[in-house]
């Protein structure tokens, strides 16, 4: 769930996660099922910390190698 100050939460659906570098991803949807706009969040919350606290990641360099392992995971998924 994706909640910033003074907005409704958004509900996103996992696809798949990876640790790379030390950073945690996640792949997520916005539907369950079919087709949907799919995001890669970056965790920017501390080892250890109770909550994590994603963000959309949008430099193109990273967004590019991210996009690249998780399509390798999921072989019949395109991202960029």
């Amino acid at each position: 769930m994706f909640h910033p100050e003074g907005e409704d939460p958004v509900e996103f659906y996992v696809l798949e996660q990876t640790r790379i570098s030390g950073c945690n991803y996640i792949l997520v949807t916005d539907c369950e099922e079919g087709d949907g706009e799919a995001m890669i969040l970056k965790d920017l919350s501390s080892d250890g910390e109770t909550e994590s606290l994603y963000a959309v990641v949008s430099q193109e360099e990273e967004l590019g190698a991210v996009a690249q392992v998780f399509e390798s995971m999921l072989e019949d998924v395109s991202l960029i």
